[in-house]
This record gives structure tokens, sequence and C-alpha cells, in this order.
């Protein structure tokens, strides 16, 4: 089966405040982004990758990113749209007409392992919908709009959702579709299979697959990585 992913790199990077995008920060000598693309172009059941950037971006990914560091996995650079959804949605119009796997991943999770994309890539053909995630290890109080809390939520059901979120082709195809159609904004890719009445399965993954959100991130994902190294 033929199996594409889509990385999802077009954000702002507002929580950084020095003056540079969150994925093109350096970790270990080399941008966030490197590192995530390297995770995709070293598994062989990812046979091509579309990488989604601002479009005021795609001039230096071209040049300091996909040529830089030859990636011959990278089929397109797709420009990005206003919100995340937006973002995928071009990436997801730039596959292959005979893929069968999609993998969409944040460009932003640099310490994903070829062990979680393969098993999701593996658990998709069976699934149809797949996510990686962990379960939820603080309280999780819900609050109302003048922050005192109005419920505890029951952990034991709570997991933290995070990416590669991998689905059949053709479904994540008609979710996004329905999705456009509808006006339905959802805050993951799987909320969107969600509303199709499809069941989305959890493949457990790694605490330490982290989003690169702010400059304390950052920090943790250098020692992770060091960590990881010795």
């Amino acid at each position: 089966m033929k199996t594409e992913a889509v990385i999802v790199s077009a954000g702002k990077g507002l929580r950084f405040t020095e003056g540079k995008k969150k994925q093109f920060f350096l970790l270990a000598d080399k941008p966030v982004l490197a590192h995530t693309l390297n995770k995709f172009e070293v598994c062989p059941l990812v046979h091509a990758i579309h990488l989604v950037v601002s479009e005021e971006d795609m001039d230096y990914c071209l040049k300091e990113i996909v040529e830089k560091y030859r990636y011959r996995k990278i089929l397109h650079v797709v420009p990005g749209g206003e919100r995340r959804q937006e973002s995928v949605k071009n990436g997801i119009d730039s596959l292959s007409k005979d893929t069968d796997i999609v993998v969409i991943h944040d460009g932003v999770r640099p310490l994903v392992t070829k062990g979680m994309i393969e098993e999701s890539i593996r658990s998709a053909m069976e699934y149809q919908a797949v996510v990686v995630a962990m379960p939820v290890k603080d309280t999780i109080k819900m609050v109302n709009p003048d922050k005192t809390v109005l419920k505890t939520l029951d952990r034991e059901f709570l997991w933290q959702i995070q990416t590669p979120q991998t689905f059949r082709a053709g479904l994540i195809r008609e979710a996004f579709y329905r999705a456009t159609q509808d006006g339905f904004v959802g805050t993951d890719d799987a909320s969107l299979v969600e509303r199709l009445g499809v069941k989305v399965h959890i493949l457990p993954g790694s605490y330490t697959n982290i989003k690169i959100t702010t400059p304390d991130d950052l920090i943790l994902a250098k020692l992770f990585l060091q960590m990881a190294s010795d």
C-alpha cells in the first residue's frame, strides 16, 4: 500500500519572542523541522512527503531545509492557510491520487520515532483512523468563564492527543470535504473523522513526543534528544 505524509509547518510561532519561527529554531545544530522530516525520510513505509509551510517561508524552506538536507521524498512544498485545518487540507489536496494511507504530523514534533510512524501506518491499514496519544497524568478540571471550577473530569477516560494522526486516504479526504462544506473547524484532524461516525483508534505513543510551542519546550526537547543519544 502507498503511504504519503503531510507535514504541517505553517504556524506563525507567536509564542516565541526572538523573531524566528519555532520550526526554524536550532535543535542540536539542526532546525526543528529538519529533525521531524528526517524521521519520515528514513521510514521505509513512507513513500512521499508533502511539506506545508506558510507562503512567506516557501523559498526559505526549499533552500535551507529541502535542498540543504537533500530530502528525496518531498514531492511538494505547499503553501499553508490561515488555520491549521486549512493548511492540512492544502497538503491533502496535493496527495497522489493512488495514495492509500495518509500520515499527518506536526512539523514541530521532532521527537516522533520511526517506530511510532510505522505502527501508525500499520494500524491505519486495519482500523482506518488512528491517533498517537498518551494518558493524561494531571488532574483536569472544567472551569467557568469566571475561572471557578465547574467540575473535575474523570482522568481514567482522558488521553492527550498527539500526532501522527493516520488515516485511510479516502476517509480523510471525505472528512475534510464534509468539514469544508459544513463550515466545521476542529481542534485536530481526527475530530473531522469523528463527525462521520467512524471510530478513531488510540495508539499509545510517548510523553517525549512533545509539540514545541514555547521556549521551554525547546529546552525540554534538547534534554530528551541528549538523553536519547547517551
